[in-house]
């Protein structure tokens, strides 16, 4: 008799989510991949591709791309992989559960911090579904591991039969999974990087140079590491996958949208410009200000976050904010 595969819902068809329903039918994973747009969910499972998102990736027989969330009910566990701003408003939608089964854990694959309310996307999601939670973060291209290249992640939870079940059902040889007991400090490298890296594509936009880059993203982690501390994580994470690694991949890869960003800021194009006719998210933008309130409010100074929130408000130019950075006192490090 044919094994049943185990089926798990992934919310979200932009390139991560796809990636992520490629790398879990690599598992051997049933995968219910929800669109918010039926027309293009029915798209793709006519063309077995995600066009848009993800072009020239071909979605295993196990991927059912859908446009129904009510087909979702009866996955292992929910995996949300949609930007933060958009957290709320898709976990509110949520099917119940089954008649006798239980709330299926969530799993999130989004990182920053939601503004107005200041949460990461974990405490939102305790706050409107109360049950296990899980974080997935680490320094992912989402081509990169569409295409099964090697790769590594963090799933950070309390609950550590959680944190191992996922690990033992999502991860490949090529597609690494650590588990890890620090969301806090998971949720905090996944959500500054991006700011920072933003800063360190504006850097490199001005023509300051590779040295620059590199004692910006320094100044970054460190910024990053007293804000997991003081909000309860710990400096290792920091250190890690969610933190240094995410952070090296993001402010340095040709690839990433937040630095791409940055580096038109600093060549002197608009916030407006630079993001016109983009597919994909900088999440860095919708952070940048959420973050630094966050911190202020855990009595947190993040300079380099700061000055890339002004830069993005229009508060202040490029050239102002460097000038702003390398005017501030020198001390020990």
């Amino acid at each position: 008799m044919a094994r049943i595969a185990t089926r798990i819902a992934i919310l979200g068809a932009g390139a991560w989510g796809t990636a992520l329903a490629v790398q879990a039918a690599r598992a051997g994973l049933a995968v219910s991949l929800w669109a918010r747009d039926a027309g293009r969910a029915a798209a793709m499972a006519a063309t077995r591709e995600n066009a848009r998102h993800l072009p020239g990736v071909t979605l295993a027989p196990g991927i059912i791309p859908t446009g129904d969330l009510a087909a979702l009910a009866g996955a292992e566990f929910i995996l949300l992989a949609i930007p933060a701003q958009h957290l709320r408003g898709i976990l509110a939608r949520l099917p119940p559960p089954l008649p006798g089964q239980g709330t299926p854990p969530l799993v999130i694959a989004a990182k920053g911090v939601e503004q107005g309310s200041l949460l990461l996307p974990l405490e939102l999601a305790e706050a409107l579904r109360p049950g296990p939670t899980a974080i997935l973060s680490g320094p992912n291209f989402a081509h990169e591991v569409a295409a099964g290249l090697p790769a590594a992640a963090v799933v950070a939870s309390r609950d550590a039969a959680l944190r191992d079940r996922v690990g033992a059902l999502l991860g490949t040889p090529a597609f690494r999974l650590y588990g890890g007991d620090d969301p806090i400090g998971v949720q905090v490298g996944g959500a500054a990087k991006n700011v920072i890296a933003i800063a360190a594509g504006a850097v490199i936009g001005a023509g300051l140079g590779e040295n620059a880059r590199a004692a910006l993203v320094t100044r970054g982690l460190a910024e990053l590491s007293r804000l997991a501390v003081a909000l309860g994580g710990r400096v290792e994470t920091a250190a890690g996958l969610s933190g240094l690694g995410d952070l090296l991949l993001t402010a340095t890869g040709p690839g990433s949208r937040n630095t791409a960003l940055g580096m038109a800021l600093g060549r002197g194009e608009t916030l407006a410009g630079a993001l016109a006719g983009k597919v994909s998210v900088a999440e860095g933008v919708a952070t940048a200000p959420a973050l630094v309130a966050r911190a202020a409010a855990a009595g947190v100074e993040m300079p380099i976050c700061a000055a890339v929130a002004e830069l993005l408000a229009g508060v202040m130019t490029v050239p102002e904010a460097i000038s702003q950075l390398l005017a501030r006192p020198r001390r020990d490090e």
